[in-house]
């Protein structure tokens, strides 16, 4: 069994950074493809950023290409997602997860609790 303890969420002013950090536990993590995604209020969950068991494959969503940045350090299961120049859309409860196999499917992947973001203008 895979869990996700997701960290690091806070209120930010805009223009502002902050540093998520998801702790990753279960066999066979540090091979998982690993990603970010986040739900606004009334909003569908969406992508914000995955990475590969290697750190060498990484996506982001265009929303958030050269703001945020992912890493992963396998020694230690975490994942981690760096957000600089945050916006006020950007305020949202963002998510770790663990894809289950082959592509994301939100009703077989391994998900976090959650962690709130607040960007205030």
């Amino acid at each position: 069994q895979v869990q996700l303890v997701e960290s690091g969420g806070g209120l930010v002013q805009a223009g502002g950074s902050l540093r998520l950090a998801c702790a990753a536990s279960g066999r066979g993590i540090s091979s998982k493809m690993m990603g970010w995604f986040r739900q606004a209020p009334g909003k569908e969950r969406e992508f914000v950023a995955d990475i590969n068991w290697t750190g060498r494959t990484i996506t982001y969503a265009d929303s958030v290409k050269g703001r945020f940045t992912i890493s992963r350090d396998n020694a230690k299961n975490t994942v981690y997602l760096e957000m600089h120049s945050l916006k006020p859309e950007d305020t949202a409860v963002y998510y770790c997860a663990a894809q289950y196999y082959n592509r994301w499917d939100a009703n077989r992947d391994y998900w976090g609790q959650g962690t709130q973001v607040t960007v205030s203008s």
